[in-house]
């Protein structure tokens, strides 16, 4: 299945497709485009979009998109509903010290936005390590 959502991927965008592989859809391709074009590029391409105004996995009822993604599937792991909160904090400014973690993720998520720029599917691959690293954390706590 393609996902789509805005180019220049941080912190939520990046961190939804590592979410979606590990735990939705493990074949997950993933388009990165201009916001003006997501959502005719999704129609174009029936892709689901994602971490845009106005979808089901954006921002809704306070959530951040990691944490729809985590509620429409379904995704009932104790160590993932931490990691979500972690990634909501990093994600969501106002919301940054809801887990003492989220200021530090927050932190290296821009680091990587600033040395990548607009290679989002780099950023994925670089951060996705990082992502399995907090997960496994997750699970020990």
């Amino acid at each position: 299945m393609k996902w789509i959502t805005r180019a220049n991927a941080n912190v939520d965008r990046v961190a939804c497709p590592w979410l979606i592989k590990r735990f939705v859809d493990p074949q997950a391709e993933f388009l990165f485009v201009p916001a003006d074009a997501v959502i005719a590029t999704a129609k174009r391409e029936d892709a689901i979009p994602y971490d845009v105004p106005n979808v089901e996995l954006g921002h809704v009822d306070g959530r951040c998109s990691f944490e729809s993604i985590v509620l429409k599937y379904n995704l009932k792991d104790p160590a993932l509903a931490q990691l979500a909160r972690i990634v909501h904090g990093a994600d969501v400014a106002a919301d940054v010290r809801i887990t003492p973690e989220s200021a530090g993720l927050s932190a290296i998520a821009r680091g990587f936005a600033l040395l990548h720029g607009e290679k989002d599917h780099e950023k994925i691959k670089l951060e996705s390590p990082m992502y399995d690293a907090l997960y496994t954390w997750c699970q020990s706590h």
